[in-house]
């Protein structure tokens, strides 16, 4: 079983929430470090607002903040891009029989723009939201639950995630991970190399054409 996440991964989207983040905190004066990315980066939504509101004071409620949120990002993943060399590997995935799932944190309502717009929804069996869950991707549950919804047990599932948190806690599950390069995450690529089984600078890598062997 190959799971995949969607930000990042499958879809070049994480300069989307860079974008966000800055006009939401210029908007209150205040701003955007390092410490406020990495608290809310790889995080699911209620608990990116629950750590915004805290770490920035704010009076908004959570349910505010998740809404100015997603008035900033509307439409946007109408019209990202897919990563390098993804949907030639998720068809090669399909011609050799496997299956196929998105394990994602982010907003469901964003994950359909993004696969109806770019026309990949039908390489996957499900669609499981971290969000629906509550439990976040660094979590080794996330995991247990997502093969358990699936019917697959840990060991036989396969990550595909350019999120080192998201890598430790699938491997806390027992299953292999594949680390996915992503310039908005380009300092985690060492550790992801060290932690991972593979570790790919583009899916081009994985497609059978005598460059590279696939996983």
């Amino acid at each position: 079983m190959l799971l995949f996440d969607l930000d990042g991964t499958l879809i070049d989207s994480n300069g989307i929430w860079k974008d966000v983040d800055r006009t939401f905190l210029a908007r209150r004066g205040i701003p955007y470090t390092r410490a406020y990315y990495e608290g809310v980066a790889h995080t699911i939504f209620p608990l990116a607002a629950e750590f915004t509101k805290r770490f920035c004071g704010l009076s908004e409620s959570c349910e505010e903040i998740m809404a100015e949120w997603m008035e900033l990002a509307r439409g946007l993943y109408r019209t990202v891009p897919l990563k390098p060399g993804a949907r030639a590997y998720l068809e090669q995935c399909r011609g050799d029989g496997e299956r196929l799932a998105i394990v994602t944190s982010s907003v469901p309502e964003h994950c359909r723009d993004a696969l109806e717009h770019l026309g990949i929804g039908g390489y996957f069996e499900r669609l499981i939201f971290a969000q629906e869950l509550n439990i976040e991707k660094q979590s080794p549950e996330l995991w247990r639950a997502a093969a358990s919804i699936l019917g697959v047990r840990p060991g036989d599932c396969t990550l595909f995630d350019d999120s080192l948190l998201s890598c430790r806690g699938a491997r806390g599950a027992g299953m292999r991970t594949v680390g996915v390069y992503d310039r908005d995450f380009a300092d985690d690529e060492p550790e992801l190399r060290a932690l991972c089984d593979v570790y790919i600078r583009s899916f081009a890598e994985l497609l059978r054409d005598g460059r590279e062997e696939s996983v």
